[in-house]
């Protein structure tokens, strides 16, 4: 699992590709602290094709500050609006395990599917982006949930990727997830809810 603490860079933020070990370099030998305001601007005003923003339809929608409080309730709560999800991933690209959201998202897309032909499609996908060894966005399972997925591929079935998912969701409920609501983002978050800081906004 990679962890880094270090802030991302705002250009990097717009378009959330994987960092090079470049610009890893770069975000090391940088400030240790990035100015959040601009990532909020970035997240109100943005309506980027290429931006993990483009789960946000209506390009002049703010959450409100009921919205971004409950987002503090739970995990649930935070991926259940779309406003909330978008921010989380964001907060996860900065601290470089974006991956496990990524994972999460992907295994929700595959509950959905109902062909036979659509699930091994979707499996197969899955297994080489996040689960084989060396996968580009290898997540971090234990062998015997690695092995039960390894074993379902050849006839996968809705719960295929079940127990992974749930072990991404505990990781990210009890450590990305308590980080991102104590975040200077998080803060920022509120206070452009509450109408304040008015200089941030479109």
């Amino acid at each position: 699992m990679r962890e880094n603490l270090t802030g991302v860079s705002y250009q990097s933020m717009a378009f959330p590709d994987c960092l090079t070990p470049t610009d890893l370099l770069a975000e090391k030998k940088g400030m240790k602290r990035k100015n959040w305001r601009n990532r909020i601007r970035f997240l109100l005003k943005t309506n980027s094709s290429k931006s993990v923003l483009r789960l946000m339809k209506n390009r002049s929608y703010r959450p409100s500050a009921d919205d971004v409080n409950q987002w503090a309730q739970s995990l649930e709560k935070l991926l259940s609006h779309k406003y909330g999800k978008a921010a989380f991933c964001i907060f996860l690209k900065s601290e470089f395990c974006e991956e496990n959201i990524e994972f999460w998202t992907a295994c929700e897309d595959f509950s959905t599917l109902t062909t036979h032909t659509e699930m091994a499609s979707k499996a197969n996908s899955i297994y080489e982006e996040f689960i084989k060894s060396e996968a580009p966005k290898e997540i971090n399972l234990d062998f015997h949930t690695r092995n039960a997925i390894v074993q379902s591929l050849h006839e996968p079935t809705t719960t295929s990727f079940l127990a992974a998912q749930r072990k991404v969701y505990s990781l990210m409920e009890n450590n990305s997830y308590p980080r991102f609501i104590h975040s200077d983002l998080y803060k920022e978050l509120c206070v452009a809810a509450r109408g304040e800081g008015k200089h941030i906004k479109s």
